[in-house]
């Protein structure tokens, strides 16, 4: 069942369309990241489902009721929707206690908020003041306070923009460990890639106000539906190549197609982890870039042509800048894009 279902959704502010036709629908218990570069519409999209917006056409529903339409617009707090902000938006005057009780009736608060903070794994610590606590306390802080109410939909808008990149996956893990054990459905913004194909059970992939793609990570990652798209949630290279009875041709060897094709000169989407390298004085290849990255290796290689390409290898194998090498791509499926 759908709990979140947006139909032909569009924004504008003045001349920009922010959000230009929208069309999703998420499942019940389902965590789903709105991915793509800033200002591509997404947080507006955020904001349409939470009621801080109005569409200019189309219709959102939520748990099968229309809150947003031409006809019809209900009220933030009247959506049954939890917000957690990019800054978290704490009372700075207010105790935890107090910050997760804020939006719930007051009999409800002594048995309430306790539970609630343990939730989030912050039991005995009600007492303190936001600046008593770390960037990832406060950010459990602003989820507890999105739960307390009892909401079917959290909206989750950046969430680790503010936190130390190093402790960003450690708390990715809990937040969705979190959220999982409850069963809330999840829709999260971000611009990170990584984050999103870690966290989300599907993504909607947004350019220009536009959902390009909705999938899961690898049918985003594997099968992209454009080139920008295939460039954005990833490195690529892509290599001409030639179609011909359910195969193509192209310099780096011959391959399967992931789905027929009509056009015959195309560009073949290769991924840099798919792309072996060999030292070869011979070889067809110049390493002129290398980064270390400790658990693999990112080179950068030019063709005798011109061509530049890509390739993402364990740090077990070796080849130093300046290397001759030869390049051998894995024979799996691929897909292409007609020839731009």
């Amino acid at each position: 069942m759908s709990v979140i279902t947006i139909n032909g959704v569009s924004k504008s502010f003045g001349d920009v369309a922010a959000v230009d036709n929208a069309h999703l629908e998420v499942a019940s218990g389902e965590i789903v990241a709105l991915l793509g570069p800033s200002g591509c519409g997404k947080t507006t999209l955020l904001r349409l489902l939470a009621g801080f917006e109005e569409p200019d056409e189309g219709q959102i529903s939520l748990n099968g009721q229309t809150v947003a339409s031409a006809e019809k617009s209900v009220a933030p707090e009247e959506r049954h929707v939890g917000m957690v902000f990019q800054d978290y938006a704490l009372f700075p005057h207010l105790t935890m206690s107090e910050n997760v009780g804020y939006g719930i009736p007051r009999a409800e608060r002594e048995l309430r908020v306790p539970a609630v903070l343990a939730v989030v794994g912050l039991c005995g610590l009600g007492e303190r003041y936001p600046n008593e606590l770390s960037g990832g306390q406060q950010q459990r802080v602003a989820l507890a306070r999105a739960l307390a109410p009892g909401p079917k939909v959290i909206l989750l808008d950046e969430p680790w923009s503010n936190i130390d990149p190093l402790l960003r996956t450690s708390m990715r893990d809990e937040l969705a460990r979190v959220l999982r054990a409850i069963g809330v459905t999840v829709v999260l913004v971000t611009h990170d890639r990584e984050e999103a194909f870690s966290l989300a059970d599907r993504i909607a992939l947004m350019h220009d106000g536009e959902i390009v793609q909705s999938g899961v990570p690898e049918d985003l990652y594997h099968t992209p539906s454009t080139r920008w798209a295939a460039a954005f949630v990833g490195p690529a290279n892509f290599v001409p190549g030639y179609v011909a009875n359910g195969h193509v041709e192209t310099p780096l060897g011959k391959f399967p197609l992931r789905t027929p094709h009509e056009r015959a000169h195309v560009d073949v989407l290769i991924r840099p982890e798919t792309l072996a390298l060999e030292p070869d004085p011979g070889g067809s290849a110049q390493v002129v870039r290398r980064e270390f990255r400790g658990h693999d290796v990112f080179y950068g290689l030019e063709l005798d042509d011109g061509t530049a390409l890509v390739s993402q290898r364990p740090s077990t194998e070796s080849a130093r800048l300046g290397d001759r090498v030869r390049l051998c791509a894995h024979e799996a499926p691929v897909t292409v894009f007609s020839s731009t």
